[in-house]
């Protein structure tokens, strides 16, 4: 059964000022205090799990249990059909350190040529984790469907919204206004999941 997520302090377990950005828009009308674990200078856990879900509460439980708040954890990425679900977890270091996402934008396209030039459909996938101090954790997964574009177009957003065009719309994530992102991403339809399982 669901636990109610009480209003609070809740620890974003990122250090993604991108994401942080999106939680706090998400989470602080409702009466959450979200303070990210960048500023709470709390070390990122390596990422050892194999699918979005794992990472997610894996990253969740060390903030957890480091700060004993309630965490939140975002894990998220990009999946494309010609890449059979690649980058997937791997999005953020697909193109290797330091982390850039105009190389990894260019080597998604690289590589989606050569596998399908005429397949450009890709998901944003989103698992979003919260674990309470005691261990308890909860998980919602979202996602939003659409097509990739090169170049990219937009200086909106993060990661790989520039090359993303999301089902029935124009404009890619990069140059939509953020806020009409935020209530179609696949991170706001994990959100209402969880809204509507633990927010009391």
């Amino acid at each position: 059964m669901s636990r109610h997520l009480r209003p609070g302090r809740l620890i974003a377990a990122t250090h993604n000022a991108g994401k942080v950005r999106e939680l706090k828009d998400l989470f602080e009308p409702l009466g959450y205090d979200v303070v990210s674990a960048a500023e709470l200078d709390l070390e990122e856990p390596e990422e050892t799990e194999t699918t979005f879900t794992g990472n997610a509460i894996l990253k969740a439980r060390a903030a957890a249990t480091a700060t004993g708040c309630p965490a939140l954890a975002d894990d998220s990425g990009l999946a494309v059909d010609a890449l059979n679900g690649q980058p997937g977890i791997y999005s953020a270091r697909w193109a290797g350190e330091p982390r850039d996402f105009g190389k990894a934008m260019e080597k998604v396209e690289t590589e989606r040529a050569k596998a399908d030039p005429t397949n450009r459909r890709a998901k944003f996938v989103c698992a979003l984790a919260v674990v309470w101090p005691d261990g308890h954790s909860e998980v919602f997964e979202g996602e939003v469907h659409g097509d990739l574009v090169w170049p990219p177009r937009g200086h909106r957003g993060f990661g790989y919204d520039p090359a993303f065009v999301a089902t029935g719309e124009r404009l890619t994530f990069g140059e939509m206004d953020p806020a009409k992102k935020h209530a179609m991403s696949h991170r706001a339809d994990a959100f209402a999941k969880l809204k509507a399982a633990l927010l009391p």
